[in-house]
């Protein structure tokens, strides 16, 4: 099996790589720490780059790319804390894809800006369908929605949505009277509140969105769709952390070449030799699983949960553990708000508690693994 990337695939990244260049958000993320409105909005650029329509059919007037191309647009966006609204874009676009929905092309287009508030499938220990808490760990309920006919009338709170305030509209997995149902609502619809704030990680927005009598269209797509767009979202974050991780590791290997005491280079120890091996092992093994997600998105939908999972999971460790590395690596100088290390450990944080989070992810794994044991 030949696991290059295709011409097209090199192309893609490497335009995505020249597309992230024309700002400077590492330093645009440390301006964000003081003044919110200091983080750019690369909305335009996302646009002209034709990423809101990666994962939308070229009927629907979109690229009609796989998972893995989306993913390596994510892993550039990771590479440089660039706050990309992809994980709010492409699973919304995924469910309006999948039910032909009229606003796929729009979406796909860039002429809305959508976020998909996150609505997790059901586990082996979570019968059912849940949105993140806003806080401690129990899960939440979603929002539920009462039916007539292609409208619906939706009520409940999301917390913790990717760049929802600066969403013109909201697709929305609430609970239907059979089902998660999914329904498309304008973000300045009557009853419709968005907090928008940022924690921890300035690079990304968040925003608590509450529906009271707020009245939207329901997209007809079935419960596969719904799920795929969890899935998706999973990847992408998974892609991001890989993305990251993949930036630090020459950075610290450069530092521990460099940087001497009692006369040798600190990369001779062995002590920061293995911590590099070690960030290097989960790196090629986060690696692995995005290569698998991807293949499972194209050939194997029944393991696509599983896949998604195991990357993020893994990504989110390697993630995790890299960052702490950085600072480590770099001793005093690597805690200290001049340098960047702190910035990535920001993000690093806030990633594997989003969406589920790293444990979360894991616990998923799990679950699909254990499915099919019979008991001795």
């Amino acid at each position: 099996m030949d696991l290059s990337l295709t011409d097209e695939q090199e192309f893609l990244r490497e335009a995505a790589r020249g597309a992230l260049k024309r700002v400077d958000t590492v330093a645009a993320a440390r301006e964000a720490l003081e003044d919110e409105s200091k983080r750019p909005d690369l909305w335009k650029t996302i646009v002209e780059a034709g990423w809101t329509g990666l994962l939308t059919s070229e009927d629907q007037g979109g690229a009609g790319l796989g998972l893995y191309d989306a993913m390596l647009v994510a892993q550039e966006a990771g590479r440089v804390l660039a706050p990309v609204p992809l994980v709010s874009t492409l699973p919304a676009a995924t469910i309006l894809d999948a039910a032909d929905d009229q606003a796929a092309e729009v979406v796909a287009g860039g002429e809305t800006r959508i976020a998909w508030l996150p609505a997790a499938p059901p586990t082996d220990q979570e019968p059912r369908w849940t949105s993140d808490p806003h806080r401690g760990v129990l899960r939440a309920d979603l929002p539920t929605a009462e039916l007539d006919g292609d409208a619906a009338t939706l009520n409940g709170t999301v917390h913790w949505v990717p760049d929802a305030a600066q969403a013109e509209q909201l697709l929305v997995t609430a609970s239907g009277p059979e089902g998660p149902v999914a329904v498309l609502v304008d973000a300045t619809a009557t009853g419709v509140t968005v907090e928008g704030l940022w924690r921890y990680d300035a690079t990304r927005p968040l925003g608590h969105v509450t529906l009271k009598d707020v009245q939207g269209r329901v997209v007809q797509a079935d419960e596969t769709a719904i799920r795929r767009a969890w899935q998706v979202a999973q990847g992408l974050l998974a892609a991001e952390a890989v993305g990251t991780v993949d930036a630090l590791l020459p950075i610290a290997i450069a530092y521990a070449k460099e940087r001497h005491t009692f006369g040798r280079a600190i990369g001779s120890y062995q002590a920061v030799k293995h911590q590099l091996v070690e960030v290097l092992r989960l790196l090629e093994n986060a690696k692995s699983l995005l290569i698998y997600a991807a293949w499972a998105f194209e050939n194997a939908p029944g393991e696509l949960a599983l896949a998604t999972a195991a990357a993020r999971s893994g990504a989110e460790h390697a993630l995790d553990v890299a960052t702490r590395v950085q600072i480590s690596v770099h001793g005093g100088i690597g805690a200290t708000w001049e340098h960047d290390a702190p910035l990535y450990f920001r993000r690093a944080q806030l990633s594997r508690r989003l969406l589920g989070g790293a444990s979360g992810a894991t616990d998923r794994v799990a679950g699909e693994l254990m499915a099919g044991v019979v008991p001795a």
